[in-house]
């Protein structure tokens, strides 16, 4: 049994964080596919766990800080975000920082982004937080640097969060965020969203700047456990593409509602599509 079937179908019980290693064939570890893969198994943290390791001096850098180009500065999180993340921001902080030390080094996000990490891409995660159930599997496909899926599994510890990203370099960072951070709840799959099908369902599919409505509807809809959703973050098409993917989401049974969230840090809200299975 892969890692994927035994974890998005099993529901394991809440145990130990561990990491199986590098260099293993397919989605998880069944020596199927294609690739490498990377597991973390474990469950919850619990929310007066606070942080673990690198979030005792949270705004130390241990290399120094980064250089930007002269003028330009991190931006920085504020008091309403503090208050937003509570438990959680220590750990929100020191993954920020991992960002800002290797982010643009190891592409994942470019250089005009990463002075604006906290508004355009932490807070901008976060969007999707009111729209998870209490006690769920959350699948993030397309996770890339971690977004929204670190940001869910360290603001949701309760949550069994499961990041699907085909690039191995992306899968080495988020292995590396996992463990910096001591996530016990996430699990980590190198595989595409359609290499996942037949592996398991999850209650909450994630995504972030995958794919357009219609695609993504495609590409996710046989992930969606019964009674579960599609929670997409948007830009301000949002409501054009669920127009455009009118009949895909039909076809697929989902209904879509699109939510507007107001940003803590800045103007520009985010846009939440929210695919709720109805059939």
């Amino acid at each position: 049994m892969t890692s994927v079937e035994r974890s998005l179908e099993d529901h394991p019980d809440h145990g130990g964080h561990g990491h199986s290693g590098h260099g293993h064939a397919g989605p998880g570890h069944s020596g199927q596919g294609q690739g490498a893969g990377h597991a973390h198994h474990g469950h919850a943290l619990s929310e007066d766990s606070g942080c673990q390791g690198i979030c005792a001096n949270p705004t130390s850098y241990p290399d120094g800080a980064p250089e930007l180009p002269d003028g330009v500065t991190f931006e920085q999180p504020t008091e309403a975000v503090r208050e937003f993340f509570g438990l959680s921001f220590g750990q929100m902080e020191a993954f920020a920082h991992m960002l800002e030390e290797e982010g643009e080094l190891r592409g994942l996000i470019g250089p005009r982004e990463v002075p604006r990490l906290w508004s355009r891409h932490l807070v901008n995660s976060a969007a999707v937080l009111d729209f998870l159930p209490r006690q769920a599997q959350i699948l993030d496909v397309g996770s890339g640097a971690g977004f929204p899926g670190i940001v869910v599994a360290i603001a949701r510890p309760e949550l069994d969060v499961h990041l699907a990203e085909p690039m191995q370099r992306r899968c080495d960072w988020l292995a590396d965020v996992v463990d910096e951070l001591g996530l016990d709840n996430v699990t980590i799959h190198q595989a595409r969203a359609e290499e996942l099908r037949g592996k398991g369902k999850a209650d909450v599919v994630t995504s972030r700047a995958v794919a357009n409505m219609t695609k993504l509807v495609r590409m996710t809809s046989k992930l969606i456990a019964p009674g579960g959703s599609l929670v997409a973050l948007k830009g301000r098409r949002a409501a054009l593409e669920v127009e455009e993917a009118a009949a895909e989401l039909k076809r697929h049974h989902l209904r879509a509602e699109v939510h507007e969230v107001p940003s803590i840090m800045e103007e520009d809200s985010t846009f939440v599509v929210v695919c709720r299975r109805v059939k």
